[in-house]
């Protein structure tokens, strides 16, 4: 969001002790809503994979030809970034929420119904689009929500929304398509992504039970200051893009190939490459509520510099460990 926050809105800053219910379950709901959609949207983006190998088979594209719809999908993220960010700003949170839900889920169930590759291919730069909408406007309704003090550790927490998708990728991966794969190998595939379309349901939730964010109500913006506001803060606006540039190289550089190269060059069953992605996400979850916690602390910088320099000292135990329990062990740090 490009407004800047003012720590003096109310339900950003009124004492725990003084909240009445009410307000202490609307900042609960407000944060669910933005860890769910963040982890359901994680979910259908780690779907594909697992499945790489299916849908190549299907469509009779290289594995090279499906990784280049993950790329094309990130590539379309910082589009939906804006749109949906834009709206936020503009109209609040609720509403360009539940519509990036829907656009989401949607979408996902539309993959599993690709009759071929360059159908699943544009399916895919949209679904980018929905994704990259997603985590700022969650997260700016959950942060908004919630005491300053408190922010750091929930920003861990929501993050981890990431992680608890891919784990639930991996649960369904082990759970759901392996049985469907040895009774019916040509459609398992699309059955993962059917699942993707569940998190629609989220959005009758956020329609029920989350207000708007309050901090937005107070400081809502026209388009021309909207405008005026980015140009007046490039250089920190520049800066920010780069550093979650770099952190995105991190991430999905050591994500999305991850299940392809656990049964490709480590020859793993998909039920064992399920259950070590699951051991990696689990340790995510855990170093994202840690740090997260580390940074209210010891300040922002220095928990993500820590952070990254671990995960560096870490990639030989994680791709070339000589057995399993090390190659668990790597993912779970990393």
């Amino acid at each position: 969001m490009t407004q800047k926050y003012n720590p003096r809105a109310r339900m950003a800053t009124v004492s725990p002790v003084s909240m009445t219910k009410a307000e202490r379950a609307n900042q609960r709901n407000a944060v669910l809503a933005g860890f769910l959609g963040w982890t359901l949207d994680a979910f259908d983006f780690f779907v594909l994979t697992f499945v790489i190998e299916d849908v190549a088979t299907a469509f009779g594209r290289s594995r090279p030809d499906i990784a280049l719809t993950i790329t094309l999908a990130l590539a379309m993220r910082p589009i939906g970034a804006l749109v949906f960010g834009m709206i936020a700003d503009r109209y609040g949170r609720r509403l360009p929420l539940m519509l990036n839900v829907i656009s989401y889920a949607v979408i996902s169930v539309l993959s599993g119904l690709a009759p071929s590759y360059q159908v699943f291919l544009i399916l895919r730069m949209l679904f980018g689009i929905g994704m990259g909408g997603e985590w700022g406007v969650g997260a700016s309704l959950a942060l908004e929500s919630v005491s300053p003090r408190l922010r750091g550790l929930l920003s861990g927490l929501l993050q981890e929304g990431y992680a608890m998708g891919n784990l639930l990728a991996a649960l369904a991966f082990r759970a759901v398509y392996v049985p469907v794969h040895a009774a019916h190998p040509d459609y398992a595939w699309r059955v993962m992504f059917f699942i993707g379309g569940l998190p629609a349901l989220l959005s009758l939730f956020i329609r029920a039970k989350v207000k708007e964010s309050e901090a937005w109500r107070e400081h809502r913006t026209d388009w021309a200051t909207y405008r005026r506001s980015i140009f007046q803060h490039w250089p920190r606006f520049l800066y920010l893009v780069l550093l979650m540039t770099m952190m995105n190289f991190m991430s999905h550089g050591t994500q999305d190939m991850y299940p392809t190269f656990l049964q490709r060059q480590r020859q793993y069953t998909p039920a064992d490459t399920a259950n070590l992605t699951m051991i990696s996400n689990l340790g995510a979850i855990v170093g994202g509520l840690c740090f997260g916690y580390f940074s209210d602390v010891k300040g922002r910088r220095r928990a993500m510099i820590t952070a990254s320099v671990g995960a560096l000292l870490l990639v030989p135990l994680w791709i070339a460990a000589p057995n399993t329990a090390l190659i668990a062990l790597g993912g779970f740090l990393i």
